[in-house]
């Protein structure tokens, strides 16, 4: 499987006091390889460790972690029940939620999100672990990444050739099509699933356009995000598969391991997926997904970047405003990590920067009017 759990990692080295962690599993083994990991990842530091929820709860409050690594099946007290007993214990803590890939812990991890927790981490079978370079690699970029997030230090995530300062006036062409548009795409990451709720259900009654959504997740993980979403929006929202004939007011999230993209299909336009080689160090990734938006749909397409680690869409994006479309960005204060949305703002790509309770009005807005606030 090729769904990473993260964008692009930020720069070794982070700068200030290091992220404190605690690590909370009931396998010895996992403990002691993470412990390891993260001790070996500069500024990093683990300050505890704990092999069930009851222990984590003492911790968390004992110690204040900036992140807490969370499994969701343990003796005594799973994940889900002491997520908010240590969110009540430490407040300011960030809580990764750590489950192997089953329909009933991406349920789970799902509504850990919905309950207060900023990401999640899929965790191979112990028996793999010291072999997973993907589930190392992820750790150690969601943690420095939502440690720095928690510290107020921000991870813009950008493109090596965008030296660009923290916020740049968007950049409209004179020329650019104020066109209703025909379509949403939508990319989002870390935070994404809450952040896709909340979107989708504002638009999705008030809409008729196609939606087309990519969320960095993995196979086992989409299935059940469509289920969540299906139920915020009110109507079925469906993983994409290959040649599926696109609908007015159809809502579709690419699958885990797969690009989505749309294409023509006769005189219709239909769902494509691929397994290309991961873009960003994602599968499926944004800039794909909208790169094929602006073949399609030309200036007729609303992008929405979201919440996220990394800068995934930011080239993307790029080709659907030299096609005449449009972007709006969410704002780094209600974002988990400001590196995908910041990517695009920090481009002047953005035509609108916006916290995220604003953002499913503002695409009706554009969408119903088709002219620039």
């Amino acid at each position: 499987m090729t769904a990473a759990p993260h964008t692009q990692q930020p720069a070794s080295g982070a700068h200030g006091s290091p992220i404190r962690v605690l690590i909370t599993d009931d396998s010895a083994v996992v403990r002691g390889l993470v412990t390891r990991w993260l001790k070996e990842a500069e500024g990093i530091e683990v300050v505890a460790k704990a092999s069930d929820g009851i222990a984590a709860v003492k911790l968390a409050r004992e110690h204040q972690p900036d992140v807490v690594i969370l499994d969701v099946e343990m003796p005594r007290l799973d994940g889900l029940a002491a997520l908010p007993q240590i969110l009540k214990a430490a407040p300011k803590t960030k809580v990764v939620m750590a489950s192997t890939l089953t329909h009933r812990n991406a349920d789970i991890t799902l509504r850990a999100l919905s309950a207060g927790a900023a990401d999640y981490l899929p965790k191979p079978e112990s028996s793999s672990l010291a072999s997973a370079t993907d589930f190392r690699t992820g750790l150690i970029a969601k943690v420095r990444a939502l440690g720095e997030a928690g510290k107020g230090r921000t991870q813009a995530f950008r493109p090596k050739s965008a030296a660009a300062p923290a916020r740049i006036a968007p950049k409209r062409r004179p020329s650019a099509s104020t066109a209703v548009p025909k379509a949403v795409f939508i990319g989002s990451s870390t935070g994404g699933p809450q952040a896709l709720r909340s979107v989708i259900g504002t638009i999705a009654p008030a809409l008729q356009l196609p939606i087309f959504i990519t969320q960095h997740m993995p196979k086992a993980f989409t299935k059940v995000l469509a289920e969540h979403l299906s139920k915020a929006a009110g109507r079925l929202v469906v993983e994409g598969r290959d040649g599926m004939p696109v609908k007015s007011g159809g809502i579709y999230l690419a699958p885990g391991d797969y690009h989505m993209t749309v294409r023509r299909g006769g005189s219709s336009i239909v769902i494509g997926l691929d397994q290309r080689p991961p873009e960003n160090y994602c599968r499926p990734a944004v800039d794909p997904l909208f790169r094929s938006a602006a073949k399609i749909y030309r200036d007729g397409v609303l992008g929405v970047i979201l919440t996220g680690m990394g800068h995934d869409g930011c080239a993307g994006a790029k080709t659907l405003v030299e096609a005449g479309s449009r972007i709006i960005a969410q704002d780094e204060a209600s974002s988990v990590v400001w590196g995908m949305p910041g990517s695009v703002v920090q481009a002047g790509l953005a035509e609108e920067i916006v916290p995220l309770d604003q953002i499913g009005a503002t695409i009706i807005n554009i969408a119903s009017r088709g002219a620039h606030k």
